[in-house]
């Protein structure tokens, strides 16, 4: 069983749209609302691969009432954590060409009672699992250690757990050792504190944050593809995608694959590269299921091209 946690989770609408003009009434192509928030999107990705998953997120008001029964849906075990405030709504915009526009709302502040709540719906439900991933923004009221905090009971509990998430609580977090950590490029730069231009870049970085404490290191480097960095060394997977609908939550499919194939080595690479290429291909924040997968399009290398400069460079 892979358990989530998303501290901060959202209800998640997207619009297809030809194109946006400020100022000017845009008709949409196409709709969807799901229930949303990285590691909301990771279970869905272990459901839809028919993995069981248990999704820990805080719920309130109305959008939290809609993202329970949306989860339940898709058939999604929740353990929701009641709070006061309302679950944030998202809004994401589509253009035809890939490009994607987003809208995040910040989201309820946790009361001091609330934060414990969450943290021992955490440790009640990590008994039975494999691994727990810890996904997303810190909601208001948790302070930066708190993912840190989470990390070190899990390993005093004896579970394995992968961490996305960025800024402070990344860096924090690090210093708990978590088995894995997935940043993307922007977010391993800014862990590191300098650009990123070539993959060599962001291997030095993922070396570097494995030297801060990481186990392994899945950094996700858009078009390019995926660098895994452990202590068994280093390889990149890369597969070519075309017609790319939406990236949203490809990247937490991506960590999913990674999850269900072991969480470690080439193969899991190979998943979490599969993975996250059939999620641009579906429309918003679907997530891919078992036939929506090539893994034939996939190439892993122990030959990382470190000289090859990265699509979208990191700069500043």
């Amino acid at each position: 069983m892979i358990l989530t946690v998303t501290p901060n989770p959202s209800l998640d609408r997207t619009y297809e749209v030809p194109s946006l003009e400020r100022g000017e009434v845009i008709r949409a192509s196409g709709e969807r609302m799901d229930p949303g928030g990285k590691g909301v999107n990771v279970a869905r990705a272990v459901a839809a691969a028919g993995r069981r998953t248990v999704a820990v997120l805080p719920l309130g008001g109305a959008p939290g009432a809609l993202v329970a029964e949306l989860l339940a849906a898709q058939g999604i075990e929740a353990a929701p954590v009641p709070v006061a405030g309302a679950t944030r709504s998202n809004i994401a915009l589509a253009e035809s060409d890939g490009v994607l526009t987003k809208i995040n709302a910040p989201g309820p502040r946790l009361s001091a009672a609330e934060q414990e709540l969450l943290l021992d719906t955490v440790r009640a439900h990590s008994r039975a699992a494999d691994w727990i991933a810890c996904c997303g923004s810190l909601p208001r009221g948790l302070r930066p250690s708190w993912y840190a905090d989470v990390v070190a009971r899990a390993h005093a509990g004896g579970t394995r757990i992968a961490l996305d998430t960025s800024g402070r609580a990344l860096v924090e977090a690090v210093r708990a050792r978590p088995d894995v950590v997935k940043p993307n490029a922007e977010e391993l730069a800014e862990a590191v504190g300098r650009p990123l231009v070539t993959v060599g870049d962001a291997l030095q970085a993922a070396e570097e944050l494995r030297g801060m404490g990481a186990g392994a290191v899945l950094a996700s480097l858009g078009a390019d593809g995926q660098l895994l960095v452990d202590a068994a060394g280093a390889w990149f997977g890369s597969a070519h995608v075309r017609d790319v609908r939406s990236n949203v939550g490809a990247g937490d499919s991506s960590l999913a694959g990674f999850l269900i194939a072991g969480g470690g080595g080439p193969e899991a690479l190979a998943s979490a590269v599969a993975h996250g290429a059939a999620a641009v291909r579906l429309p918003g924040s679907v997530m891919p299921a078992p036939g929506d997968l090539d893994p034939a399009a996939v190439t892993v290398t122990s030959d990382v091209p470190v000289g090859r400069a990265l699509t979208e460079p990191v700069t500043a």
